[in-house]
């Protein structure tokens, strides 16, 4: 009787931490639209510490025009590293006006440190060479910034 006990208190603790990330049943975080130019973002946002720990860790695939949008308290020179994630990936890190400051190419399940060049507010990964492939780079300004809830 003591053991189903530990094992309900156990389940109620583990959903309780998955309601602190702000992460639905099916794993997934808030999303927003952002455009690039011409080119549609289905960027799902991760504002708070948990989220931004968690980012695109353990998934195996993603579609070409999704993508996450990390979103920091403060500007700062933020780094994002590959620790559990398994796709290749590029980060382009963001003005709080939403210009691009520099994109960065991360491979997969690597600790190297991938950081702003400046003061970022917003990190935005895409598909390793999505910027590329589509002529964006440094000053190249994200639409749709002014729905984005602040970080915290």
């Amino acid at each position: 009787m003591r053991a189903r006990g530990f094992f309900c208190l156990g389940g109620l603790l583990l959903l309780s931490v998955f309601s602190r990330l702000g992460l639905a049943q099916n794993g997934t975080f808030p999303s927003i639209e952002l455009a690039a130019g011409m080119y549609r973002i289905e960027a799902e946002v991760a504002a708070t510490q948990q989220e931004r720990m968690l980012g695109l860790m353990q998934r195996k695939s993603m579609p070409m025009q999704k993508g996450m949008l990390f979103v920091f308290p403060t500007p700062a020179r933020h780094c994002m590293w590959m620790r559990n994630t398994y796709l290749p990936l590029s980060v382009a890190f963001l003005d709080a006006q939403g210009r691009i400051i520099n994109i960065e190419d991360m491979q997969p399940q690597t600790d190297d440190s991938h950081c702003a060049a400046r003061p970022a507010v917003y990190a935005l990964e895409m598909n390793l060479g999505w910027f590329r492939e589509r002529g964006i780079g440094t000053g190249f300004p994200i639409a749709g910034m002014a729905g984005v809830p602040n970080g915290r």
